[in-house]
């Protein structure tokens, strides 16, 4: 390694990236914590303070799996460059927010008839088909999913609970959505809205 901890220049561009890319996990580890809190700060201004520690997880995640081929411009610092990540991930999630809320809304009005009826998903086995694509769902995901999905915990709270990386426990959760849209098609929104309106009433 060219660089130890005791030496590196955190604000040395070249000499970090340099790092980054002979996989040295303790220089990793090192630029995690250093900008950890600072960027998390920086994505409250945007988004919740949890949604914003699973920005900034994935950000570094991201550098750390792509640390060979991302390429840092000749004007930004590695430290805005995560700063740009972040802020284009938490300016995402809130789009994302308000389409799935609009088309919500939508799904809402068109079917709020058969909403107060009980017989409703039973006529049409929404919710059996529902269980039936999670009871295809390998365990671990479908654990990961459940406790997101059903207790409302985030993925920092499942991986502490569980004892594994944020990283796994977004794989596992992606890996369950991908399967249940798989599965679902276009069932999946009106079925998600449903266990929404359940929890709330």
């Amino acid at each position: 390694m060219a660089q130890t901890l005791t030496n590196l220049n955190i604000n040395d561009n070249n000499a970090v990236i340099s790092a980054l890319r002979e996989g040295d996990e303790e220089v990793f580890d090192h630029i995690y914590r250093y900008y950890f809190r600072g960027l998390c700060a920086f994505c409250s201004q945007y988004v919740t303070l949890s949604e914003s520690e699973e920005i900034v997880q994935d950000t570094m995640m991201w550098l750390w799996e792509n640390r060979v081929t991302f390429v840092l411009g000749t004007t930004s610092s590695l430290r805005q460059y995560l700063i740009t990540i972040v802020k284009n991930k938490a300016l995402n999630k809130i789009s994302h927010f308000e389409i799935k809320r609009k088309v919500h809304q939508e799904i809402a009005e068109k079917y709020e008839t058969e909403f107060s009826s009980p017989d409703f998903y039973l006529e049409n086995e929404l919710f059996r088909l529902y269980e039936e694509a999670l009871r295809k769902l390998p365990a671990e995901f479908r654990q990961a999913y459940e406790m997101n999905r059903s207790l409302q915990m985030t993925h920092k709270e499942i991986a502490e609970k569980l004892n594994v990386s944020p990283q796994t426990i977004n794989y596992r959760i992606g890996q369950a959505l991908k399967i249940l849209r798989s599965e679902l098609k276009d069932y999946l929104p009106l079925i998600m809205l449903f266990l929404f309106l359940q929890g709330h009433k």
